[in-house]
């Protein structure tokens, strides 16, 4: 199996309600998906992880895998 190419994207969700959508997304996605701020890295389908990571700040987002609706809200929240 080749090696699967890493997304990589910074985002900023702004309110609780932008969280919910960016988890919702991440959660339709049959792949893991990471996000982080410069101290720890999250599973970006765990509601509770990513808000305890914050918002209004620069957060990156990884991933190995496509889906079309997910890339569609990740590209709402790009910095």
């Amino acid at each position: 199996e080749r090696m699967r190419m890493m997304n990589e994207k910074v985002i900023k969700l702004s309110d609780a309600d932008e969280v919910c959508d960016f988890v919702r997304a991440a959660g339709m996605c049959d792949f893991d998906i990471d996000i982080s701020d410069q101290r720890m890295v999250i599973d970006a389908k765990s509601i509770l992880g990513v808000m305890g990571l914050g918002v209004q700040k620069e957060l990156t987002v990884k991933y190995g895998g496509e889906n079309v609706s997910f890339e569609n809200v990740l590209n709402k929240y790009v910095v």
